[in-house]
């Protein structure tokens, strides 16, 4: 990586939707020059995101083969394979959670979340190798991972990451970065997202959904050393709006989705806007003064993709692919009608919409193909002169 910029890799979180983000990495694959290494001296994510990134990362002394291999399994997916969908758990959980409430949660053990995560321990604990993610920092194929999570505890903010010994972490506003040694419980952590799945315990604390309360996505890359950002949004193009509304009181999915759409990509959004004006400020200073004061204020390009169409329309084609009784389920929520589609993109671990997305990210990619040659500084790329969008 010598002699280019440090360029870090920010992965928002969405549940199923991340499968878009393995179609991005697969075209930076296919766009990297033969023989070319991990274009991403610094990844990092949240939630979905952070298990792409950890996949990556992991896997960053062979970049192009970690990229096919990652979007090969998001397209292999299966509903039961992240989380339980049989009907004799969803009756055992439904009498649980009701006895809970009758009887005042005196109960010896009160439910912990709506779904049980389990089988996603396993499939974690089958396909991550962070035994590798030590020997790509220390031949140089990487500088850091981090991985964003909740603590319930503190109600911070903690980027847990595993980098170069020079690295320090960080203590700010709300946020913090603790160094570690980056294990399957970190990724259970930051995708734990709140009353669907439990919290996961990481030495005396709980945590949840790294993209909870995080209220600078980008920060972390940028205190591992980033000098650029490659940010993969999920938030997508939106379904057109009505002009006068439908007057109708909103489902319980709609609702639900509302909220996973503020947790995931609010902060993102903010503080990528944040940053622009951060970096239009520094440009109207001149660069003595800069230097006189040593200010810490410098420019930042920011490369932002993300899906050009919306992804309730391709969860509309699928959503019968979900496993019977939790499509029951959901139906009952709204969540199979357009109104409530959102809260699908995020639960349909199917291969039809995987696959979809991840041909979607795929295609979005390359047709952005030279702005990404030039972005990542590739050879025979013609150079960047302004901030990407």
């Amino acid at each position: 990586m010598a002699g280019r910029s440090k360029i870090g890799l920010v992965m928002a979180g969405g549940g199923a939707r991340a499968a878009y983000q393995a179609g991005v990495l697969q075209a930076v694959a296919k766009l990297l020059p033969p023989g070319a290494g991990n274009p991403f001296a610094i990844i990092c994510g949240s939630s979905a995101g952070a298990i792409n990134a950890a996949g990556l990362a992991c896997g960053a002394e062979e970049f192009r083969r970690t990229a096919i291999y990652l979007a090969q399994v998001w397209q292999q997916l299966h509903v039961p394979m992240v989380y339980r969908a049989d009907l004799a758990y969803f009756l055992k959980r439904g009498l649980h959670w009701g006895a809970s409430l009758v009887s005042g949660g005196l109960g010896s053990y009160n439910p912990r979340s709506l779904l049980d995560n389990g089988p996603l321990r396993e499939l974690l604990g089958d396909i991550m190798r962070f035994e590798r993610l030590a020997s790509a920092i220390d031949h140089g194929a990487l500088d850091a991972l981090g991985i964003t999570a909740s603590c319930y505890s503190t109600g911070r903010s903690v980027t847990f990451f595993e980098g170069r010994p020079e690295l320090q972490g960080w203590e700010r506003q709300l946020r913090d970065g603790l160094r570690a040694s980056l294990t399957l419980e970190h990724l259970l952590a930051t995708s734990a997202i709140p009353l669907l799945f439990p919290a996961q315990r990481i030495g005396q604390r709980y945590y949840c959904d790294g993209a909870i309360r995080q209220l600078a996505p980008l920060s972390p890359a940028l205190h591992l050393g980033a000098q650029k950002l490659f940010v993969i949004s999920l938030a997508g193009a939106h379904l057109p709006i009505p002009a006068n509304g439908n007057g109708r009181y909103p489902s319980l999915a709609q609702v639900f989705s509302h909220l996973l759409s503020s947790v995931f990509f609010d902060g993102m959004e903010s503080d990528i806007e944040r940053l622009s004006r951060v970096n239009q400020t520094v440009s109207l200073l001149p660069p003595a003064l800069l230097t006189q004061h040593a200010t810490p204020l410098h420019r930042v390009e920011v490369f932002t993709l993300a899906p050009s169409r919306p992804l309730e329309e391709i969860a509309r084609e699928h959503t019968h692919t979900f496993p019977a009784p939790l499509r029951f389920l959901l139906s009952g929520t709204g969540a199979t009608q357009p109104r409530g589609l959102a809260l699908s993109t995020y639960l349909l671990f199917e291969p039809g919409y995987c696959r979809a997305l991840v041909e979607l990210g795929y295609r979005d990619a390359l047709a952005r193909r030279d702005a990404i040659r030039a972005f990542l500084e590739l050879p025979g790329a013609a150079p960047v002169t302004g901030l990407a969008d």
